[in-house]
């Protein structure tokens, strides 16, 4: 063989590699049991849920979202103080978006409903639960399929969000806000927790866990999570951060696709 010049053939190394890939087991690597034949057309029944919500949300204006549980009885002390702070901020002028079932999705829709303003409804298909409420305006109330396409619509119309106690689904919803906000895919926000008694914990080990020990946040994070028991703190706060349309924040659609 006639090396051209400036090239090696390193035999040694050739032959380490050789052996390497022989040494290497051959394993037997799962299958799925059930692949459907129609999941490349899903993105059809997805595009379509997206058009159905920009068309009809594009239409209505500034609005509050509220998260919180659905299993809230109408007699506990959350539920009528979800109705107070719809009312309240339905009076400032936005209208206010849920996830349109029951517990505190349906008293929000309710102060919102009461007060002639916008009530907008989210609502899920589920197979354990979730019918919509009856306060909802029947021209905004929107059947989703898709979780993620549910979550674009409550954030990208929604000038500010209200998080009461709820579960698992209450604290994803909070917690992808948060990080749309931290990453900057979304504009800065008020994201207010309405009960101390219940959000206080939370906070507290988001600090002294997160923050001090592991380091996970920044401390100016722990800004974007103002606790409250007071409605009228709530409206405060959202119009101190767009200073009626002076020198605050823009009011606009904050996530743009």
């Amino acid at each position: 063989m006639i090396r051209k010049p400036g090239h090696s053939l390193n035999v040694n190394s050739m032959e380490e590699r050789k052996l390497k890939a022989a040494a290497v087991p051959t394993r037997q690597m799962k299958q799925w049991s059930e692949l459907k034949g129609e999941n490349s057309w899903t993105m059809f029944k997805v595009v379509a849920e997206f058009v159905d919500g920009f068309e009809k949300l594009n239409r209505i204006g500034p609005c509050v979202s509220i998260f919180g549980s659905a299993r809230t009885q109408p007699d506990n002390k959350y539920y009528q103080l979800t109705v107070d702070v719809a009312k309240r901020i339905t009076e400032e002028g936005f209208g206010v978006i849920t996830g349109g079932g029951p517990g505190i999705m349906e008293a929000a829709n309710k102060g919102a409903y009461t007060q002639g303003g916008l009530s907008v409804g989210l609502n899920i298909n589920l197979p354990f639960e979730q019918s919509h409420n009856a306060y909802i305006d029947p021209d905004k109330n929107l059947d989703h399929r898709y979780f993620f396409v549910r979550k674009v619509m409550f954030v990208k119309y929604a000038q500010a969000f209200v998080v009461m106690p709820g579960g698992f689904g209450t604290l994803d919803e909070m917690f992808e806000v948060l990080t749309l906000i931290q990453t900057k895919k979304i504009s800065k926000v008020p994201v207010i927790l309405m009960g101390v008694e219940f959000w206080s914990g939370l906070k507290a080990w988001i600090k002294e866990v997160m923050l001090q020990q592991f380091n996970n946040v920044s401390e100016k994070d722990l800004d974007l999570l103002p606790v409250t028991d007071d409605p009228e703190e709530v409206v405060k706060y959202i119009a101190d951060f767009y200073n009626m349309g002076t020198e605050g924040h823009a009011i606009k659609p904050n996530l743009e696709l």
